[in-house]
């Protein structure tokens, strides 16, 4: 259901990530599709009153209560915006108030997600891995592919480079990616720069008709975009992957997100305990 005379905010005094994440997964339990707006930065007085006059404005434009996801950590910023005429969830205080019980201890309150970049090595490796799925972006390059966490392979536009950028930007994985196209179906192996790294390798397939869409809207009514040439290389990309013994899966019906988690438990399984 769309619900575009329905707001629902997402106000942090950092980049707002956390609470558009909670908040979202939270939405996603009801049919519905309101309004989203991020406010990121909230972190004094005068940015939570201008917020607060934004909800509000909201509020009497849509004849409804606006939903507000917050992680402020600011107290006196939070008591603001609690005064707005919106649905406030305090996403921060939810889970710090009992954690602060189980471990007798007090949260440091801290403002903000990140600390200083410059110092953050597990930042600076999620810059390498990034500038690594660039370099190795669709078979580019085969310098350096020793140092790859896991190498992806499938038919072209799959899901490979969007799945290869999230692994580095999320979870600082080297993720090179490397097409299969028709003329390693005609030698019936893989290429031959992926031949030293096979146990590195992880496939991803999709639905030939969803790959036929996909296609045409970047080569409308081309060979290379229709349904018979998509079905003939998914068979063949899913042959070779049997064959080699790569595992492999769907990308069809699959976020990213749940695409990386499957690469990371069966390649990286160490980089799911931190």
């Amino acid at each position: 259901m769309h619900m575009p005379d329905r707001s629902v905010f997402f106000v942090s005094d950092g980049t707002g990530i956390t609470a558009e994440t909670m908040g979202n997964s939270i939405l996603a339990q009801f049919a519905v599709k309101p309004r989203h707006v991020r406010r990121p930065f909230i972190d004094t007085v005068d940015k939570a009153h201008q917020v607060v006059r934004e909800i509000n404005s909201a509020a009497e434009r849509e004849g409804k209560r606006p939903i507000v996801f917050t992680t402020l950590a600011n107290d006196e910023v939070l008591d603001i915006l609690k005064g707005c005429r919106g649905k406030v969830f305090d996403v921060i205080k939810t889970f710090v108030e009992p954690l602060e019980h189980e471990f007798d201890m007090k949260s440091n309150h801290r403002v903000g997600r990140f600390s200083d970049a410059s110092q953050d090595q597990e930042y600076n490796n999620r810059i390498d891995a990034i500038n690594f799925a660039l370099e190795h972006d669709d078979g580019q390059s085969s310098r350096s592919l020793d140092s790859a966490d896991v190498v992806l392979v499938g038919v072209s536009r799959c899901g490979k480079t969007p799945t290869s950028l999230y692994l580095a930007m999320q979870h600082g994985i080297k993720a090179a990616n490397v097409p299969l196209i028709p003329e390693d179906f005609d030698r019936g192996f893989l290429p031959t720069m992926l031949k030293p790294y096979r146990k590195k390798c992880f496939g991803l397939t999709i639905d030939p008709v969803r790959l036929s869409q996909i296609r045409n809207e970047r080569r409308p009514n081309s060979k290379y975009a229709s349904l018979e040439n998509c079905r003939a290389e998914v068979n063949e990309a899913e042959a070779m992957m049997r064959r080699e013994g790569i595992a492999w899966l769907s990308s069809t019906h699959k976020s990213i997100e749940e695409i990386a988690t499957t690469i990371l438990r069966d390649i990286r399984p160490d980089r799911l305990i931190y």
